[in-house]
């Protein structure tokens, strides 16, 4: 198998929400660091130095100092690196504030982010133990709860992806290929985690993340396939028989600002203030990640000139069971049964998808997969899109 080099997952409040589904999430407020009982955090410029790294299960307070000098975050995150269980943001210097969560046995993580962008630092595992606890609030807290929490992802995940596409730019532009290709896949992680979201800003999909083959005659074709294609220039036999001319360093700077332009805009749009999800929107791009792994990337089409399609197969799945789990609890007071064939296929594709590799260590390219291999996966995720179709149905019926 070759891999090409990926960077870390992205922890620091990688992928996020559990809404109330792994802990539930009381709202946030200005806090001291002397409250009864608080777990101290402190968020200074190099580390995130949590107070223990156990707790008992029920209401957890953290008490967030900000020491540093600029504006951070803290996260708990579940035991997946990525899911959000709850954050506290905007936490200037000198200040300290709550972050007030009701936490189920298990394991976890702490995470400060200073400057709120790119990875966090400090990540450090955090157990809490005993039994189970009654989730607090009713189910329309829980609703609005997976609301404040899947934003809080999505947020996350397009402010890394700002930091990870300048990195990979950068190499771009600069002529060093080799770097801008070993950056590609991974980069575009951030993205294909979320994708439905930028779908719903109108344009900005196509502008970023159209094939050659979507593009409509007359229109310009932009974006990361459009430098995709120029980093793992295709052979004539692959190109219409013609010879693949490689951009100018102009036409480089061109598209790279333009694609720097557009994912600047996809992050103000989902930090503008008035941004929200609803709750069948977030079911809904469950079932959408799953379709954008059937309709491209299982077919090898997504990434046709540099092969990468289990890269984003990983994270649209990833994206998928993240917004899934965050109504997961909703929906399993309304159908178990149709909850724990969820959770069993979705184990059950993952396991078939880590036969080829991971995110962290590089995964098989896609022109390399065989026949059979490539109908063992379009299996896993036909058995899940099934179950998974109905999640939105179950979750408004």
């Amino acid at each position: 198998m070759r891999s090409a080099p990926a960077r870390p997952l992205l922890i620091a409040a990688g992928a996020a929400l559990s809404v109330l589904a792994l802990a539930g999430c009381v709202p946030n407020n200005a806090g001291s660091t002397d409250a009864a009982g608080a777990i101290t955090v402190d968020s200074s410029a190099d580390g995130c130095a949590v107070s223990t790294t156990t707790a008992a299960s029920g209401t957890l307070t953290f008490s967030v100092t900000n020491s540093g000098d600029q504006v951070t975050e803290f996260y708990l995150l579940a035991d997946d690196g990525l899911r959000i269980i709850g954050e506290v943001e905007n936490v200037g210097p000198g200040i300290s504030r709550d972050l007030v969560v009701q936490a189920q046995p298990g394991d976890y993580f702490t995470v400060c982010k200073p400057g709120m962008v790119g990875d966090g630092i400090g990540r450090a595992s955090f157990t809490v133990t005993g039994d189970k606890v009654q989730l607090a609030g009713d189910v329309q807290d829980q609703v609005d709860q997976a609301a404040v929490n899947y934003v809080a992802y999505v947020k996350d995940q397009v402010g890394q992806l700002v930091t990870g596409t300048q990195t990979f730019l950068d190499a771009y532009l600069a002529g060093d290929d080799a770097t801008a290709r070993d950056l590609y896949a991974t980069t575009r992680a951030n993205y294909e985690r979320i994708e439905p979201v930028a779908e719903s800003f109108g344009d900005l999909d196509p502008k970023i993340d159209f094939r050659e083959a979507d593009v409509a005659e007359g229109d310009e074709w932009t974006g990361w396939h459009r430098i995709e294609k120029d980093l793992f220039p295709p052979a004539p036999a692959e190109n219409g028989g013609v010879t693949y001319v490689p951009l100018t360093q102009a036409e480089r700077q061109d598209y790279a600002d333009k694609l720097t332009a557009d994912t600047q805009a996809l992050y103000d749009a989902v930090n503008a203030a008035d941004y929200t999800v609803s709750i069948d929107a977030i079911s809904n791009g469950a079932i959408g990640l799953l379709e954008e792994v059937a309709s491209g990337k299982i077919t090898g089409e997504e990434e046709i000139w540099s092969h990468t399609d289990l890269w984003d197969f990983q994270a649209n799945l990833e994206g998928a069971k993240v917004a899934y789990e965050g109504v997961r609890d909703i929906v399993e007071t309304k159908d178990p049964d149709l909850v724990k064939t969820i959770d069993d296929r979705f184990a059950s594709l993952q396991d078939t998808l880590s036969e080829y590799g991971s995110l962290d260590s590089g995964f098989t390219y896609y022109n390399e997969l065989s026949t059979e291999q490539v109908k063992q996966l379009a299996d896993g995720v036909n058995a899940l899109s099934e179950p998974l179709s109905q999640l939105t149905a179950t979750l408004v019926g």
